[in-house]
Parts: C-alpha cells; structure tokens; sequence
C-alpha cells in the first residue's frame, strides 16, 4: 500500500477523497458494501497516505441499515486516526438514496436526520477542519440549510455526475458559479473559492455585466 501512494504521490496525487467509508462497522460492510475494504484497511490506508503528506478526505453514508450507535463509532473513528495524523483536511456525510436494485430494508434519512447529523459530525470531529454539505447528493436547499448547522463547505459547480443522479439525486447539473454564490450569500456567508487542498483561498468575484451596445446617434 504504502508503495503505490509513494509511486501516486511521486506523479502528481496531492489528496485522496475519501469515499468508500460507507460505516466502518464490519457487520453492516458486509451487508451494504460486501468485497470492499474492512473497516480498518479504510483506517490503514488513510493513516499511510498522512504519513506520506497526503492529505485525505473522509466520509460517512448513512440512512442504510446502521444504528445510531455504529454512526457515532464511526465518527469516533475517524477522530481518533485525526488525533493522531492530522491528515484530514475534510468529512463528507451523505445519506443513502433509495434505487430500486439493492437494500429495499434501508431506513432512509429525512432531511431533519440529514441536518443533525451534519451538526453532530461537527460538533464531534472538531479536530476536521471542514464539513461538507455534498449537494449532490442532499440537494441545494438542505446544503443551504446545512451552511448555518455545521457545514462550511459545499461541492462546487459539477458538469457530470451519475453515482447520485443514478440514484435517484435531482440536484441540477446546470448551476452556475454565480448560483451556487447566492445560495452561500441568501445562507448568510461569503462564497470563497478555494483549491482541492484547502491551500489557496480567493472570494468569489461575479463576472461583469455585459456591457450594452451603444447604438449611433443621428446628428440634428
């Protein structure tokens, strides 16, 4: 493991997101997601790619088949690996969206669920310097709610997306930079654009009006 991140990073890889948590819970893995990685190959290889200076992502789905209790193991997971490395730079939590192939047993998240629980992944990952609303997949309204409950970060404009949307997401794929900068405005906050590693921070700056054609004036 520890040679492919040397031989990534030596080609370019700056971070790692972090999908593929699901719940770190081995029990409800080999349920929702069976032939991923355990629970503590996830915890490996993040801890490798912090040692490494890779900076990484890290996520939670919920909504599925997990209790609230394995929720907060999982977020108690995470804290501890961040006490340890300092490597991550951001958490992703998102619920399951229902599809009609798999887990007809899930317990779907409301938006009221969705909101507490990006309030206390905050509240409890406080040593993450960022929680992401991922509108995508929990739609712009409950992202913009998000903003004042914890969250402080938001995907930006996205062209093509299919994981959500296949899913049953009706986020549009249409938005625009300025969209997405009034929503953070209407929410009360100040749209700041940022790099993928969090190093390189600029306000967002809307584009100019168009300036009007000036049509010729007929001399008297």
């Amino acid at each position: 493991m520890s040679e492919v991140l040397e031989r990534l990073k030596s080609s370019g890889l700056d971070c790692l997101p972090g999908g593929g948590a699901e719940i770190l819970d081995d029990g409800v893995r080999d349920v929702i997601c069976r032939g991923k990685e355990t629970s503590a190959e996830y915890i490996e290889i993040h801890r490798t790619a912090h040692g490494l200076g890779i900076p990484t992502n890290c996520t939670m789905l919920f909504g599925t088949i997990e209790t609230a209790e394995q929720r907060i193991i999982h977020l108690d997971k995470l804290r501890m690996l961040q006490d340890e490395t300092g490597g991550f730079q951001c958490f992703v939590p998102y619920p399951f969206l229902p599809d009609a192939s798999r887990l007809p047993n899930a317990q779907l998240a409301s938006s009221a669920e969705t909101l507490r629980v990006i309030a206390i992944s905050r509240l409890m990952l406080d040593n993450i310097p960022h929680i992401k609303a991922y509108r995508m997949n929990i739609g712009d309204s409950v992202a913009a709610m998000a903003l004042n409950g914890g969250a402080d970060d938001l995907d930006g404009t996205v062209g093509q997306e299919e994981i959500m949307h296949l899913a049953g997401s009706e986020t549009p794929l249409s938005t625009t930079g300025l969209e997405l900068a009034r929503l953070i405005e209407d929410s009360g906050g100040i749209p700041i654009e940022r790099d993928t590693i969090y190093s390189r921070f600029k306000r967002h700056q809307p584009p100019p009006p168009p300036s009007g054609r000036k049509l010729p004036v007929t001399a008297e």
